[in-house]
């Protein structure tokens, strides 16, 4: 069989999930149908947001389905008219077996990490809260369990030190569409050994999680290290943002996000959260084994901006703490 007679549905929703459908449309696969979420209201007058792939695949007149519960008769038949040969799933959601079971070749996710590695909701966020030097993306089998099917491909990238989610995302998008077409070509021409994911660790304590991020998960603990501290900041950033609470020299508390600092080792007996500025280009704050410096900052209710930019219109003296 051919790529032009392999029937794919596609199941995806956000920006990097497009990516890997741009490749397989490009390339020349045919792509019967996309499955994406219901569209949600967004935004002051809550009007409908289409989903990134609901935008693509009405700019290249793609069948589209967007169920809301993925058991919904009317969705399984619909589904099994589109007759797919394959499913493909890059960043949706968790499916019953009627749905993964369906096609005469199964159905694969790209998953953003090497798995059996952060296994979860949130692991390219994962890898650099944790300081990994390399993380990558697998295509494995869909199964009962979620993300611990057999394993068909994987490829590895690095992560610099200062790097943040934001660049990791962006270039695992990319290499993640690449893989799913050599995934793709693997399972058409039968050229594939999936491995079970067992034969990558021999005890579960070796594993990784990556589960989802919530708001108490991107707040600064500034009794904590000053790498771990940086690197949560890097693994929040640009989205959905580390952050903290700012006590003012009057005792009033404000919210600030932080999406980019420095790492200063020093010895000092500072308290955590201590801050230390010239009020004009620089705020560093005291932590166990040195200072984190603020490079960009956004305060509540203000746009995101440089250190310098922010202390031009909000003074922060040393009387100010962070808690």
């Amino acid at each position: 069989m051919e790529k032009k007679d392999l029937r794919i549905v596609y199941m995806g929703t956000p920006d990097f999930a497009v990516e890997s459908l741009k490749a397989l449309v490009e390339g020349g696969y045919n792509v019967v149908g996309v499955i994406t979420m219901p569209d949600k209201p967004a935004g002051r007058g809550h009007k409908l947001q289409y989903s990134a792939v609901k935008e693509y695949a009405l700019s290249q007149s793609l069948p589209l389905l967007q169920p809301e519960k993925l058991k919904d008769e009317e969705f399984i038949a619909s589904l099994k008219s589109w007759n797919a040969d394959l499913q493909i799933v890059v960043a949706f959601r968790m499916l019953p077996e009627i749905v993964w079971n369906m096609p005469r070749l199964g159905t694969f996710n790209l998953h953003a990490s090497l798995l059996p590695q952060y296994r979860g909701a949130a692991p390219i966020n994962w890898a650099v809260i944790n300081g990994d030097k390399e993380t990558g993306a697998t295509t494995f089998f869909l199964t009962h369990e979620i993300d611990t099917g057999k394993i068909i491909m994987q490829e590895k990238i690095s992560i610099a030190d200062n790097e943040n989610v934001g660049s990791v995302h962006d270039r695992l998008m990319k290499m993640g569409a690449g893989l799913v077409t050599k995934t793709v070509d693997a399972i058409l021409d039968g050229s594939y050994d999936a491995v079970d994911q067992s034969a990558f660790y021999t005890d579960e304590s070796q594993l990784r999680s990556a589960p989802k991020i919530f708001k108490d998960t991107c707040r600064i603990d500034w009794q904590k290290n000053i790498k771990d501290i940086h690197n949560l900041v890097r693994g929040m950033s640009p989205y959905p943002a580390a952050w903290s609470e700012i006590t003012t020299d009057e005792g009033m508390t404000i919210a600030i996000k932080i999406f980019e600092t420095e790492m200063i080792t020093a010895q000092h007996s500072l308290l955590p959260g201590t801050i230390i500025t010239d009020s004009k280009s620089h705020v560093d704050v005291a932590v166990e084994d040195g200072y984190i410096r603020l490079l960009s900052v956004q305060l509540a209710g203000k746009k995101r901006m440089d250190i310098k930019s922010l202390l031009n219109g909000f003074k922060i003296n040393e009387e100010f703490k962070f808690k």
